[in-house]
């Protein structure tokens, strides 16, 4: 089967990363018009009835690879959050990272809204239930990593809007991993739904044509850290800090190796901050780091560990006995190591934004600093994205399996759309 696009406009020091965990996928897994917009009485009720459900006996659980293997022997039904109702002709649904249902019934459209893990999972080579609509780097992320059919695979500019059977869709900058996107769809009615995927709200997002201009109905909401203890500092403070650390600690260890945990897409901007020159990462993640076609990674990437003292690692290799084996890997060329591991589930509410406040863990000549890093948006940030956008409904996508964690996120959602 052929999909038809009908729109319009991934020696010692290789041998033994090869034994090493491999790299996660997940991290843990900001117009004036809007003066303009009518404000009517904007409060949330029972989250059902916001979403349009009369029974909410839905499949609410996430969809983790664990839940997944755990039903393998039926056919799982693909939750409301991940369909998006578009319902304007007979036979033209789409959905947004619902690879893992087999073929949605009904569906014309899967969309995908970054390359990791619980996001694509289920798509592989023998993908065939129809047409996937992504952007152009995570297309190619598909191909090459995981060996998708390119007659499959329609790849989207970022900021072009397309036509998709009289849907008009846009693709625009998440602000988390390389190749993520927001994606916007407009309905020949004019309704207007974002479907956030992974993002980190940022002021630039308020300057997006197609969000600045339009009112949001539906608001599909990353919902990763809607929770008020979370509100973690700027990549660009964590960063200064990271820069900083490292700076201080080999002017008094010079032979300090420096590792970096990552996804197996992420955190790159941490790596490039540390060092503009040469980077060591095995085979597979230069693979996949060259073809994002980044000025200042691309060319920097060497073959050889010893080459350079910056290693990046998975993120899930960052454990002291893992670390002290891969130290000693490297022929006494090292005496030390200093580790980051960036993530937002490091965050103390004791630290908040006093990242000098951040104690190491450290174990003989092995330090590892825990940073917050984050490429979700923290609480505050989804406050000001939401009150910016004013949506009419919002679906969070996030830590929806939960009674508790629904009710609480209602509660937010309320005090926001009511300020």
């Amino acid at each position: 089967m052929r999909v038809r696009r009908n729109f319009s406009k991934m020696e010692k020091i290789d041998n033994f990363e090869d034994v090493l965990p491999q790299p996660d996928s997940v991290d843990g897994c900001e117009g004036g018009a809007h003066k303009k917009r009518r404000r009517g009485r904007l409060t949330q009720k029972n989250l059902f009835q916001l979403w349009g459900l009369e029974n909410p006996n839905l499949d609410l659980r996430p969809s983790t690879a664990t839940s997944l293997a755990s039903r393998k022997n039926q056919q799982r039904l693909c939750p409301f959050y991940k369909r998006i109702p578009v319902f304007i002709h007979a036979g033209t649904p789409f959905t947004v990272d619902a690879f893992c249902y087999g073929s949605v019934k009904g569906c014309s459209a899967y969309f995908l809204s970054h390359f990791h893990a619980d996001h694509y999972i289920g798509l592989s080579k023998g993908w065939s239930h129809g047409p996937i609509y992504c952007t152009n780097l995570t297309a190619r992320l598909l191909r090459i990593c995981l060996y998708v059919s390119p007659s499959f695979i329609c790849p989207l500019e970022l900021g072009t809007e397309y036509n998709l059977n009289g849907i008009k869709i846009t693709m625009l900058d998440a602000n988390h991993c390389p190749g993520a996107a927001l994606i916007h769809f407009r309905l020949p009615n004019g309704q207007c739904y974002l479907h956030t995927g992974d993002f980190r709200a940022s002021k630039l997002m308020q300057s997006y044509p197609v969000i600045a201009s339009q009112r949001i109905n539906i608001l599909y909401l990353d919902t990763t850290y809607c929770n008020p203890k979370y509100r973690f500092p700027s990549k660009e403070d964590v960063l200064e800090f990271v820069v900083g650390v490292t700076r201080r600690y080999l002017n008094n260890h010079p032979k300090t190796i420096v590792v970096v945990g990552a996804y197996s897409i992420g955190k790159e901007h941490v790596y490039s901050a540390i060092s503009k020159v040469k980077i060591y990462a095995n085979a597979s993640r230069r693979r996949i780091l060259r073809s994002f076609g980044w000025v200042g990674i691309s060319e920097n990437l060497s073959t050889n560990g010893k080459d350079t003292p910056l290693h990046i690692l998975p993120i899930s290799s960052l454990r002291f006995e893992i670390l002290q084996r891969y130290l000693a890997s490297q022929d006494g060329q090292y005496t030390s190591m200093l580790a980051f591991r960036p993530t937002g589930w490091t965050y103390s509410e004791t630290i908040g934004e006093n990242l000098n406040l951040i104690k190491p863990t450290s174990k003989g000549n092995i330090t590892i600093y825990g940073v917050p890093y984050s490429e979700h948006s923290n609480f505050t940030e989804l406050q000001d994205f939401v009150q910016f956008l004013r949506p009419e409904k919002i679906i969070p996508t996030v830590n929806v399996g939960n009674a508790v964690n629904r009710g609480k996120m209602q509660s937010y959602f309320q005090q926001w759309l009511k300020a």
